[in-house]
């Protein structure tokens, strides 16, 4: 039988000062399934948590990932989501590092902030100006026409830094003897909104400022204010430029440091995050849950190295844990499997993860799966174009398909399914012809009697092609639903006698009656069709496993030496009884039949292909000249990825849900819990 891997439940007392240590250690191993019910089987004094993420730790680890996501804004650096393979704790080193860089980065970008600001000031002057740089009015009218206030005159060069930045963002100081050699560099054309106009007065003259006078008559704005605002915006640009090449010096020198101290804050706080939840006293911390019985050796042996022996370990079978036998905590799921059926792993936890104990229904579900899709999707060369992508998907493929790498396994399968029923039925890319001599050179040589095609699914492919030979795949098609159905049943019982469970192994329609039953009815069904009789001895046949099915719950309680109880009448158990019956045949039917949908998606393809097929053939003979093998080849590379991603993306999900309604059905009655152990990366399998 195939069981999944036998689990222990394991709990873990640490001092205070180790529980970092640890919890950083079962984070990267990735084998401990934490556990929900410590505080019910907590064996400390105090069932409290040691903190709450209020805490001055969790605060402080929370200000410094946002400073860290602060400085990868002002950079433009993306941060990692989760911790790296490498990460480790924050310690001192990484605290000082953390405060370098931060410091560093928010003074470049609060100069930066005031570059910018100047820039739009100064920009906002200059408009303001050039729209009266030409106006037919007296310099000192222009006051009273705009929302533009211009002051100029002098001021002490000593005074001219303090004053810009007590006005800050409220008006533009730019000096006029700006590299042009004037005396005392004292002059300066001072610029502010109309709204801010009485502000600026007040300040300039707080600051001693003395106006220029403009010639009487002179109009417009004065040709070397102009330059003055201009130079000045060059001079903004021209620091905005460094300080923009300071920013990509502070990537190279910055960026790798960066990423990995935010991974190992974000370490820092999925460990904090976790120990919020432990149960704990103020000296010692509680971690329970579960882990693979195989593992647990080398688990406590590394961690006895790892707390110089500082540790307390108890290990518990599941039977032994009273919450498990009440049925309040069920035993975490894991499966361990090779390469070719794990990839199958996520179609199976996607239904439900079986119970602990059953049977692990994933190689069943893998190969079925290969076989189906290969008969609904039979072609060589798309066959094999399904293998090289599962190929290349894998470890040693190319590095833009790894998100899909557990995928590779199932691909590669499928691929090599397709290409057998491809070799079978002869087609390769939609074309019919090409194996046409291989199978009759390997058929003579075989059967003594070449053959185009060993197996013909669409009667049209091939001269004096019959329809019974469709009539008889689509009876393979049923034999196979017919085993799959047989399977999840043996599944069923086999699980239900491991639990315990004896009465509905026996007598329930998924249990031996159900399957004799549906075995009978299959063994009748075929006598049948082979045009045998029906026997009297038929009724007997069918007869007893309903008799079984509809007095089950009687018959096993006398079998038990219990008195049968009819809790709601005797009326009501005929009417149930019945309505299982009915429910039984029609499902059993229905779960059979169901399969005639592999042979019409079988028979779909086969049309479709045909269809590409001669349509390119009759292109290439209508177009004279290479316009028409050309046209031919688009047509069929074209009609082949339309199969290849819409025919196989619809087979794939008629396989999932024959998997699911056909097989799954039969014993997925309760479904368990997976196992998720513990670990900093959640996309590391």
């Amino acid at each position: 039988m195939i069981r999944p891997r036998k689990m222990k439940h394991v709990e873990l007392t640490v001092l205070s000062r180790d529980a970092d240590t640890v919890i950083e250690y079962l984070g990267r191993r990735g084998v401990f399934h934490f556990t929900e019910e410590e505080a019910e089987r907590g064996s400390l004094e105090s069932n409290r948590p040691a903190h709450s993420l209020d805490d001055a730790s969790w605060q402080h680890i929370r200000e410094t990932l946002e400073k860290l996501q602060s400085a990868s804004a002002v950079l433009g650096i993306p941060l990692p989501a989760e911790p790296d393979e490498g990460s480790v704790l924050p310690g001192e080193e990484e605290e000082v590092f953390t405060d370098r860089i931060s410091y560093a980065v928010q003074s470049i970008s609060t100069r930066e902030n005031e570059q910018i600001q100047e820039k739009k000031k100064v920009e906002e002057t200059l408009t303001e100006a050039k729209a009266f740089a030409n106006l037919n009015a007296p310099f000192s009218d222009l006051d009273q026409l705009s929302y533009l206030t211009l002051r100029v005159g002098r001021l002490d060069s000593r005074s001219q830094d303090e004053i810009r930045e007590v006005l800050a963002d409220r008006a533009v100081i730019i000096s006029l003897d700006s590299g042009k050699g004037g005396e005392g560099g004292d002059r300066i054309l001072a610029a502010a909104s109309r709204k801010g106009r009485f502000a600026l007065d007040s300040e300039l003259k707080r600051f001693s400022f003395i106006p220029i006078s403009i010639p009487e008559g002179y109009q417009g704005v004065p040709g070397e204010l102009l330059s003055s605002l201009e130079s000045r915006l060059r001079d903004v640009d021209k620091e905005l430029e460094r300080i923009k090449e300071e920013k990509e010096e502070m990537c190279r020198e910055f960026g790798p440091n960066l990423k990995k101290l935010a991974a190992s804050y974000l370490m820092a706080s999925i460990v904090e995050q976790l120990k919020s939840r432990l149960i704990a006293t103020k000296s010692i911390y509680l971690l329970a849950g579960w882990v693979p019985q195989d593992t647990i050796i080398t688990l406590v042996e590394e961690l006895q190295k790892l707390t110089g022996g500082r540790l307390s370990v108890r290990t518990f079978n599941p039977d032994e844990i009273a919450t498990v036998k009440e049925g309040r905590q069920k035993v975490p799921v894991s499966l361990e499997h090779g390469a070719f059926v794990k990839g199958f792993e996520g179609v199976v936890f996607s239904y439900g993860a079986p119970l602990y104990g059953t049977i692990d229904p994933t190689p069943f579900v893998a190969f079925f799966f290969t076989i189906l899709f290969g008969i609904m999707f039979g072609d060589l060369g798309q066959g094999f174009v399904l293998f090289l992508l599962g190929i290349l998907a894998g470890k040693r493929g190319i590095k833009a398909l790894s998100r899909f790498r557990g995928y590779s396994g199932p691909l590669m399968a499928v691929g090599i399914a397709s290409m057998i029923m491809g070799l079978l039925n002869g087609e390769v890319f939609t074309n019919e012809e090409l194996l046409v001599g291989p199978t009759r050179a390997i058929t003579g040589l075989l059967f003594g009697r070449p053959v185009d095609r060993i197996l013909t699914i669409m009667p049209l492919a091939e001269k004096g092609g019959s329809v019974a030979k469709l009539f008889y795949f689509f009876g393979f098609t049923i034999s196979v639903g017919i085993i799959l159905n047989s399977v999840g049943l043996l599944v069923n019982i086999i699980n239900l006698c491991i639990m315990k469970k004896y009465e509905g192994a026996f007598f329930s329609k998924t249990g031996i009656s159900g399957l004799l039953f549906f075995w009978y009815a299959v063994s009748i069904a075929v006598r049948v069709l082979l045009k045998s009789p029906f026997m009297w001895f038929d009724f007997i046949g069918l007869l007893l496993p309903v008799f079984c099915i509809f007095f089950g719950p009687v018959i096993w309680r006398l079998a038990a030496g219990k008195k049968p109880v009819l809790e709601h009448g005797i009326m009501v158990f005929i009417v149930e009884g019945f309505v299982e019956i009915l429910e039984t045949a029609s499902t059993y039917i229905s779960n059979t039949v169901s399969f005639l949908r592999v042979g019409a998606f079988a028979l779909s393809h086969a049309v479709l292909s045909y269809i590409v097929f001669r349509f390119s053939e009759e292109i290439s003979r209508l177009e004279a000249g290479p316009a028409g093998p050309l046209a031919a080849l688009l047509i069929m590379a074209f009609g082949n990825a339309v199969i290849i991603v819409l025919e196989g993306m619809i087979v794939a999900i008629q396989v999932v849900r024959l998997q699911y309604y056909e097989f799954f059905s039969k014993f997925f009655i309760e479904t368990g819990v997976e196992y998720k152990p513990f670990r900093f990366r959640k996309g590391i399998n």
